[in-house]
Formats: C-alpha cells, structure tokens, sequence
C-alpha cells in the first residue's frame, strides 16, 4: 500500500537523511504545566510551533501505563512547522501526585485529553501514540471523532492475557531475569495471573520502600529491558546496520547495570520513580486498562466509519506488543472502510530503533501532505 503512495510524493529519499539528521537534535525541554483535573494535576507541554496559527497540531501519548513523554519522542517531528502537544498521564511523569491511583482510571485520561483541547482552543488535533498510549487514543477518536484530524499509532497495546502474563509470569518469554534465578521475584509459572496482578499491587501500594517493593521495581523494569532487547537482537539477525548495533550495545550496558544493582540495599536515584510508575502500571493492568471486552475492536470501528485516517507502525520483531495487534486492527479498519496503512519495519518495540524512527518520520511526514 505505501508503495502505490510514492508516486503521491509519499517517500522523498533525497531529504529524508537530512530531515533525520535535523530532527534527530534533541530541542529543549521546558518546564511542565498544569491542567486541575480534581485532585490530580496532569502535565503537559507545548512545543515546536505553537506561535503559528496554521500549524499542524499533535497531541503526543506516551506508554507505560505510569510512564511520561520524554524529549527523544519529538524525533519524527518538524517543530519548525509542526506543533506538539505532550501530556503526562495522570499519576506519571510530571503529574502530581506522582504514582496516585485514585481518581485515575482510562475514561479520566480521555476526558483529561479533551479538557486539554479546550483549554488550548484547538479545533482539531492528531493523535500521535506509542504502546499503551495507543489504547486511550483510540478510545478518545471514538469519543471525539470531530476534534481528530489522524492517528499514528506505534506498538499498539491490546490489553490481552497473554501480553500482560507474558511479561509479568515467568517463563512466558524466551530469557530470564537474574531475578528469576534469585527468587526474588514474587510471582512463579504456575501463578494465575490476576492472582499474580492483585499480589504486585499490595507489594507497591506501600509509601514506604521496603526491600520487597524495590525488588519488584527494580526486576519489573529489567523484564521490560528484556523484552526490549529480544527485539533489537532479531533485528541484528536480519542484517540491520551500525545504529542497531550501537543501540544494542547501549541496551546490554544498561541492563547489566540494572543486573549489578537489583538487589543492593541502598535507595538509588530513581527507584522512587520506578516504584511510582509501576504502581500506576499494575493498577492499570489489573483491571485490563479499564476497557470492556471488545472495547478496542469497537473503538477501531468506530474511528474507521468516521474516515480518520489511521497509520499503524509496529515492528516486526516485537516482543512486547504483538505485531498481530496492528495487523489486526488494520484489516478490521480497512473492512470497514477506514484510511488505513500498516507499516512493519525490521526493528522491535522501541520507538528510538533506527528503523521505527523512519517509519514514524515517514507518516508524519505523510501527514503534512494530506
């Protein structure tokens, strides 16, 4: 399908480098502001051309549940001519209080979005969502079709058994955790998984951090970092060039640090986040994202019969969120009609890969021509 688009002036490879290059400097990163929303402040930020009238507005959803937007997720964007919106979730990144899971369910984070819109004035904007974030961006375009101009949806999240267990039940995924040889680690194989959810809850529901819930922080963050780097190993496999190899190197450095460090008794800078941030995570996945069964099917429904155009990115070698998510989506959006492309780059989850950033580089900048 995207080949039929070339001739549209969809791929431009004589620039494509030299916007990477551009895009790939990271801008600054201002100071947060804030949205009331009851008791929870949500953060957000407005970057690139906010002061242009006619600039293309994105709103940016960042994973986890319990993560935040970083600076590096403004990569595929030209904030010259673009504008972008990134909001922190509620109880994530800079949102205050930090890891509060009262008051903070999906359909807040939707209507949290949509007061932002008002807020800010805007009539239109698009959604531009990665992993988890995929989830309250479809819910939002099929609440508030007339306020989406797209979606670009990367590694999309389909809140199944078998994503959540496989990450958190041992032996689900190829690998294992040093935490797993350690038994430290407070879930086992043959744990039912709400069974496993509602225990790494309690465990980080604490204020105080206790050697348990650092444990399960510090390893739960490792098994993530696994998963990562299942995927960026495949695409090493497939003959993907020196920046996957750099991408690699940089991974393993990082989780063999996090190995050296799981079980040191001593807070270090950060483990107070990570303990916030996976209290929202399993907040949210204990209760599959606050969404109904068939809730995401519907919502893509939905979107496809309004006539929003919808990219899904998911690399092939994904071993977090399946790629048989978006293939899915895709032929579900397409059956009804919808303005549907799939991109499958040879790259995992990661959203900084080499091969997803042109991926994503590519619809957004596809975006601008429409």
């Amino acid at each position: 399908m995207f080949a039929a688009l070339a001739s549209q002036g969809f791929t431009k490879v004589a620039t494509m480098k030299s916007n990477i290059d551009a895009i790939s400097r990271t801008p600054p990163w201002p100071a947060p502001q804030y949205l009331q929303r009851g008791r929870h402040r949500v953060a957000w930020r407005d970057l690139g051309a906010a002061s242009e009238t006619q600039a293309e507005c994105w709103l940016l959803l960042h994973g986890g549940p319990g993560g935040g937007c970083r600076p590096a997720m403004l990569q595929p964007f030209d904030l010259a001519r673009q504008r972008v919106i990134a909001i922190d979730q509620r109880g994530a990144g800079a949102s205050r209080p930090r890891g509060r899971i009262q008051a903070n369910h999906t359909a807040a984070l939707v209507s949290d979005m949509e007061a932002l819109r008002q807020a800010l004035g805007l009539q239109r904007w698009s959604l531009f969502a990665g992993s988890w974030g995929t989830v309250p961006a479809l819910l939002y375009a099929q609440r508030y079709p007339q306020h989406v101009q797209r979606l670009v949806l990367r590694g999309a999240f389909g809140l199944t058994r078998k994503e959540i267990a496989g990450l958190l039940v041992p032996g689900m995924r190829p690998g294992k955790t040093p935490g797993e040889a350690r038994h430290i680690w407070p879930v086992r194989a043959s744990t039912p998984l709400p069974v496993a959810l509602l225990h790494l809850r309690q465990v980080l529901q604490s204020e105080t951090p206790g050697a348990a819930s650092l444990h399960v922080a510090r390893e739960w963050a490792l098994r993530e970092m696994r998963d990562a780097a299942h995927g960026l190993r495949r695409s090493l496999r497939h003959g993907q060039g020196s920046d996957v190899r750099r991408a690699w190197a940089g991974l393993m450095r990082e989780q063999r640090r996090a190995q050296v460090e799981l079980l040191l008794p001593r807070l270090r800078a950060g483990d107070r986040l990570l303990r916030q941030r996976y209290r929202v995570q399993a907040h949210y996945l204990a209760h599959r994202g606050f969404v109904g069964a068939g809730g995401l099917d519907a919502a893509v429904l939905a979107v496809a019969r309004q006539g929003l155009t919808v990219d899904w990115v998911h690399g092939r070698f994904d071993a977090i969120c399946p790629p048989a998510n978006s293939r899915r989506w895709a032929a579900l959006g397409r059956s009804a009609g919808a303005q549907t492309r799939l991109l499958q780059p040879a790259c995992g989850h990661l959203a900084g890969e080499p091969a997803m950033q042109q991926a994503l580089l590519q619809c957004v900048t596809l975006a601008q021509t429409l």
